[in-house]
Formats: C-alpha cells, sequence, structure tokens
C-alpha cells in the first residue's frame, strides 16, 4: 500500500463519513442481515431487522450475494427517489460488506452530460437514417 501520511488517511476517511454518508451492513454468507451503521437514515432505509434476509430489506442487492471472492462496485444506483448512491460490495471472513456512498451529486453533475450525449446519438442516428433515405432514391 502506498505511504499515505496520517493526516491524509483522516482527512478522506473524515470527507467520506460526513460528505458521503457512508452507511454499511455486513450480510452473512446465508443472506442473513448480521450488522449495520453509518448513516443509513439518509438511505431512506428504516426498520432492520437482525438475520433476516437482505434482500427482502433492499431490494437493490437482489441476485448480488452472497461474493465469491471479488469486491463489487456499482455506481449511481437510484435507491429511492431522489436517493443515489456509489455501492461498494467486499467479501470478508464475517461475511459480504456492503458500503453505500452518497452519489446524488455525481449523478446531478453526471445526467446533464449523459443526456446531451443521448441527444448527439440520436441526431447521429436521424442524419444516417437520412443520408441513406437519399443515396437509395
Amino acid at each position: 500500500m502506498a505511504d499515505i501520511p496520517d493526516a491524509v488517511i483522516l482527512y478522506i476517511l473524515n470527507f467520506i463519513i460526513e460528505e458521503r454518508s457512508l452507511a454499511y451492513f455486513l450480510v452473512k454468507k446465508d443472506g442473513s442481515l448480521l450488522d449495520w451503521g453509518g448513516k443509513i437514515a439518509a438511505y431512506g432505509i428504516t426498520n432492520l431487522h437482525q438475520g433476516m434476509q437482505v434482500c427482502e430489506q433492499f431490494f437493490f442487492l437482489e441476485g448480488l450475494l452472497p461474493l465469491d471472492d471479488e469486491p463489487l462496485f456499482l455506481p449511481l444506483i437510484k435507491i429511492e427517489v431522489g436517493i443515489c448512491a456509489d455501492i461498494h460490495i467486499f467479501p470478508s471472513p464475517e461475511g459480504d460488506w456492503v458500503l453505500l456512498l452518497d452519489s446524488i451529486l455525481d449523478e446531478k453533475h453526471l445526467s446533464p452530460m449523459q443526456q446531451e450525449a443521448n441527444n448527439c446519438t440520436l441526431l447521429e442516428d436521424k442524419s444516417t437514417s437520412i443520408s441513406q433515405q437519399q443515396t437509395q432514391t
């Protein structure tokens, strides 16, 4: 691992916890919720039950757990209306960890750019179609 000064690591940790609303869940390999913490309310998550199947509590995890040995990163996942998160899932001896980091600002920044790219693609497709029609006549 890179030699990073403690002050920098502490700053990054505080930033992630405070600004990105870190929430976490530990899921046993049988799919039951073992533990949770962080800013879970920021994601509209309430009424968690230890031992309950995680997919019954979090629809966005359906089919993703249990992990094999490789971590999984899912960027910009809409959890609820107005709530978007980067989801990091990684295995450990205790079970699979699920981390949520608020990405609504990223989504608000990227969404207009994606829309513009979609518009450009549509215009390009329309132009190609018109050109093909003209060459056929």
